[in-house]
Formats: structure tokens, sequence, C-alpha cells
């Protein structure tokens, strides 16, 4: 029988050293879309409705142009953080490896297909 310390036991068998970091990065992603996503609604109920022009018009303005991109921004990476969480808790192996690249690819793609496009109208 090995006479080993809880602490010899236990490394390689806890944390994978980014858990904190991760927490906190769901929290403040949290908070800003608490913030943005009232923001958002309310720069983007005047557009609705409206014909073309009077939308273009109006998100070449800065602000609710920027309100769009940062609420897509932080968006996609809350959703990006949110399912890879999701991911590792339901599927091991080399699936989730997978899965979490395929997760991460699909939401920094969205973001930056969004982002492009309240690009091109504010412009």
């Amino acid at each position: 029988m090995r006479y080993l310390t809880d602490r010899k036991r236990a490394v390689g068998l806890g944390s994978a050293k980014s858990g904190t970091e991760h927490f906190w990065a769901m929290k403040v992603s949290s908070v800003a879309l608490l913030i943005l996503v009232p923001l958002f609604v309310f720069t983007f109920g005047p557009a609705l409705g409206q014909p073309f022009d009077v939308v273009l018009d109006y998100y070449s303005r800065p602000f609710p142009a920027i309100v769009a991109a940062l609420t897509l921004a932080v968006g996609f990476k809350h959703f990006a953080d949110g399912a890879q969480v999701m991911i590792e808790d339901y599927v091991h192996g080399t699936m989730e490896k997978v899965l979490i690249i395929l997760v991460k690819c699909l939401s920094y793609g969205a973001a930056a297909a969004g982002i492009f496009a309240v690009a091109r109208i504010a412009l």
C-alpha cells in the first residue's frame, strides 16, 4: 500500500484551473447583458416597422449602432460560454471537444456576421 498524503491523492483529479475564471466571465457577461438588452430593446423599438430608408438613417447614428454591436458581441460570447458549460456537463470524451469547437466557431461566426451587418448599415 502506498502512503500518500491527501494532497498527493488529489493531484490531477481536481480543477482544470480555469473554473473560477470561467465563472466570473459568465457573471460579468450576465451583468453586461442585463444593461445591454433593455438598451437594445429601447433603441430597436423606434426602428421597428419603419421603412428601409428610415432604419438605415436611424442606425447610421452612433448610439443605436454601438448598442446593437455590443449586444451581439456580448450575447454571443455569453452563449458560447454557457453552451460550453452545458456540453462539459453532459458530453464526454472526444465528442465533448468536437462539440465545444463547433459551438465556439458557430458563436464567433454569428457574432462576426452580425457586427459586420451593423457596421455595413452604420457606415
